[in-house]
């Protein structure tokens, strides 16, 4: 008996083409990498934030989000695969070492 593939599985939900949880990891990621930068730079002596600051951290999202997009292209599910061996690694690690 033939079954249907449901579009739900077979696409899963995307933001410029990337997946969701891969699209708002990738953008919490650069966005506390940015946080952090903006502490270590107003930390310096001469509290001066560069201006290209924003700039070159809007640059290197865009590329990883761009990177993020052909690899999904090549494997539409990649965002399951990523979180399942999530699991598996925490599944390993002792219960008192996981937060």
């Amino acid at each position: 008996m033939r079954q249907k593939v449901l579009k739900a599985l077979a696409n899963p939900p995307r933001i410029f083409y990337v997946p969701y949880n891969l699209a708002i990891l990738n953008f919490l990621v650069w966005f506390m990498v940015f946080v952090v930068a903006i502490v270590i730079f107003t930390a310096l002596p001469s509290h001066n934030i560069p201006m290209w600051l924003p700039l070159v951290f809007l640059g290197i999202l865009s590329l990883c989000h761009t990177i993020l997009a052909f690899y999904s292209k090549r494997d539409p599910q990649i965002a399951q695969t990523i979180f399942s061996n999530i699991k598996i690694i925490k599944n390993r690690i002792p219960r008192r070492l996981v937060v």
